[in-house]
């Protein structure tokens, strides 16, 4: 009888641990998928990457430090115009 138990469970440990592999590859294709079709939708809706957008800021940043730059000068200008 305990032969025959152990048997027994030794079969549920094999289903079971095939049943997890199972569902483990099952796990990684999803994520596969959702990936391939996130990276799609993503790339039909024109988003920009995150290294585009990080160039962009750099550039808005230089610009508005330009633009701070030059309305100082404006201002130093016209007040050794006006006085």
């Amino acid at each position: 009888m305990t032969q025959t138990s152990n048997r027994l469970f030794d079969e549920m440990a094999r289903l079971m641990n095939d049943a997890a592999g199972a569902a483990s590859g099952v796990r990684r294709e999803v994520e596969t998928v959702v990936k391939t079709q996130a990276e799609r939708v993503l790339r039909n809706m024109d988003v920009v990457q995150r290294e585009e957008f990080e160039a962009f800021k750099e550039m808005a940043r230089l610009a508005r430090e330009e633009n701070d730059a030059l309305k100082a000068r404006i201002v130093a200008l016209e007040a050794k115009l006006g006085g």
